[in-house]
């Protein structure tokens, strides 16, 4: 049981950070129909703009708190994720917003690898350590074992998402956003304006990126260039599990991919003797991909997206 517990804890951690990241894709894809696949490597962005101005503070302020350190990297990170994305909305998507629907996810997957490349220059391609900046001290629950780290990244990814489903359902912008989903010509001839409503969501989302990044680096303490590419594939197969489109299947999508993945590595690799272990744990999230996009391509809470007229 107290394996379990353990288990069921590392998913859902893993399983936040998910989240957070799919619905960056799923706002997007909600109002656009875009796959965003340069978001992974927004969060790229983001941490390692974190750990840059983490490390900065260090040598000019020695004695700052590590809280102190998390929030300052983090005020850093989201800024400038959202000026990237902004200027990824604005130079390579909008101009192709009415082409046919394949030129906009080739041009995703090159900004992607430009991303990558300009990170690489930036900061190098050697792994960065992640400073450690949050007690490491080990929490017991029911058997299990947790950090201060790790409950943070939980309960600050709780707060987050029920903060974005009230912005969405409850606030004017929110309105905004559905009705450009809907359907965007109706939406400005009532007033609208569909291009603002746009680069709002790729702002938020871009914000969340940065925090999920920031969070990653903390939680595994390493940072490095490419780190966002396979956990934005994930995302992406979290949002598709719960229903792309769809915030709240994007939220519960993300969390049961972390839980599937940290089940499997642990159950299926003691199985095996170890043959399948957490180093296969990509197969299992890859696997549930393929059978949600056989047996039920819309999700499990299915789409909410309206056909545009």
């Amino acid at each position: 049981m107290e394996t379990f517990i353990q288990q069921v804890l590392n998913g859902l951690v893993l399983g936040s950070m998910y989240s957070l990241i799919a619905l960056g894709y799923t706002m997007v894809y909600g109002i656009l129909n875009l796959i965003n696949f340069a978001h992974g490597d927004v969060l790229t962005v983001g941490a390692l703009t974190a750990l840059s101005t983490i490390l900065l503070l260090q040598a000019m302020f020695p004695g700052l708190p590590g809280w102190v350190l998390i929030c300052a990297g983090l005020l850093a990170a989201i800024p400038v994720c959202v000026v990237l994305s902004l200027v990824i909305e604005r130079v390579a998507y909008r101009p192709l917003r009415n082409a046919p629907r394949l030129a906009p996810l080739i041009t995703a997957i090159g900004v992607s690898i430009v991303i990558q490349t300009v990170a690489m220059l930036v900061w190098g391609r050697n792994y960065m350590t992640f400073p450690q900046l949050i007690p490491t001290m080990p929490i017991e629950f029911a058997g299990a074992t947790l950090t201060v780290t790790k409950v943070l990244v939980i309960a600050l990814s709780a707060v987050v998402m029920i903060g974005l489903m009230l912005l969405v359902n409850r606030t004017k912008l929110g309105r905004a956003m559905r009705a450009t989903a809907e359907n965007p010509r109706v939406a400005g001839l009532m007033g609208v304006n569909p291009n603002f409503v746009i680069a709002a969501t790729f702002a938020i989302g871009a914000a969340l990126a940065a925090l999920a990044g920031v969070m990653l680096a903390a939680t595994y303490g390493v940072a490095h260039f490419y780190m966002g590419f396979l956990p934005g594939l994930k995302a992406f197969t979290a949002a598709v599990l719960g229903g792309i489109g769809n915030i709240p299947g994007a939220m519960l999508g993300g969390l049961l991919l972390g839980l599937i993945e940290s089940l499997g590595a642990g159950y299926i690799g003691q199985l095996t003797g170890g043959v399948l272990g957490s180093h296969y744990q990509d197969v299992f999230a890859f696997a549930i991909l393929v059978l949600v996009l056989i047996f039920r391509p819309s999700g499990l809470l299915g789409e909410r997206v309206a056909d545009r007229a």
